[in-house]
């Protein structure tokens, strides 16, 4: 099995894939502080939970935007499943030209969701990844990787709201039934649910004004489903996105095909 594993901010994500049918899935909070050996403890715990053994995994793949965690999980995967990983970076291969200014300034999640996204709904493309930040990434109709635009995520906007005011608490971050909040906790959703997908469809309107109008819009990320549910603007919602991508970009550099 291939062990993916994506390190965000506040999350970290991980996928086991058989081939390239993805066979399980985690999700935990991304620990800044915590040592290899006890992320090794927690993946094996973790493995365990679904029926997978360490000894089940055979090679790693990691993208990663906390660089303190990168090394600390190369250390663990090392210890864990007695393999070193693969560490998506300068000089691995993804198949995506990119033409941001300059190259290494893209976090290795965009540039993997971009070599994935093209690979499965062509291009051009705009991906949305709802997660610490939400990302709008472009990708041309030839699969470069052209760049994008940074926004709070909802979390973010959320936690700033309440603590930069006095009489504000958290909420749940669900769509309330109607945009004109009667009370205040339906006003803060109203305005961090809905306020966001305006948001989204503002930006995809642009980015289509400079791609194209075949421009197709593509939403993964934790949030995904929540923004998702409540607008027609995308094309597909695949939260798996980055973990697919990942297998592809293993792929890649495991047999030396870039068409993987």
């Amino acid at each position: 099995m291939l062990l993916a594993i994506d390190i965000g901010n506040t999350n970290i994500t991980m996928g086991a894939f058989e081939g390239e049918e993805l066979h399980a899935t985690w999700r935990l909070s991304t620990e800044a502080r915590w040592q290899p050996d006890e992320y090794s403890v927690f993946l094996q715990s973790l493995l365990s939970m679904k029926g997978v053994s360490p000894a089940d995994i055979d090679a790693v793949i990691i993208c990663s935007v906390v660089p303190p965690l990168t090394a600390v999980f190369e250390e663990a995967c090392n210890t864990t499943f007695h393999t070193s990983p693969i560490v998506v970076g300068a000089g691995t291969k993804t198949g995506v030209r990119v033409l941001y200014e300059p190259p290494r300034d893209v976090g290795a999640d965009r540039v993997v969701d971009a070599a994935a996204a093209y690979r499965l709904y062509g291009g051009p493309l705009v991906i949305v990844d709802f997660g610490t930040a939400t990302v709008f990434d472009a990708v041309t109709a030839d699969g470069d990787y052209l760049g994008g635009a940074l926004f709070p995520g909802i979390h973010i906007a959320s936690e700033a709201l309440i603590q930069q005011t006095s009489q504000l608490r958290r909420v749940e971050l669900v769509a309330p039934k109607s945009a004109i909040g009667r009370n205040t906790v339906t006003a803060l959703q109203s305005g961090l649910v809905f306020g966001h997908v305006a948001l989204v469809e503002g930006m995809i309107a642009r980015f289509r004004e400079e791609l194209g109008d075949n421009t197709r819009a593509i939403a993964t990320g934790g949030l995904a489903d929540l923004v998702a549910t409540q607008t027609d603007v995308f094309h597909a919602v695949n939260p798996d996105l980055t973990l697919i991508g990942l297998r592809m970009v293993y792929d890649m550099n495991s047999t030396g095909d870039t068409s993987a």
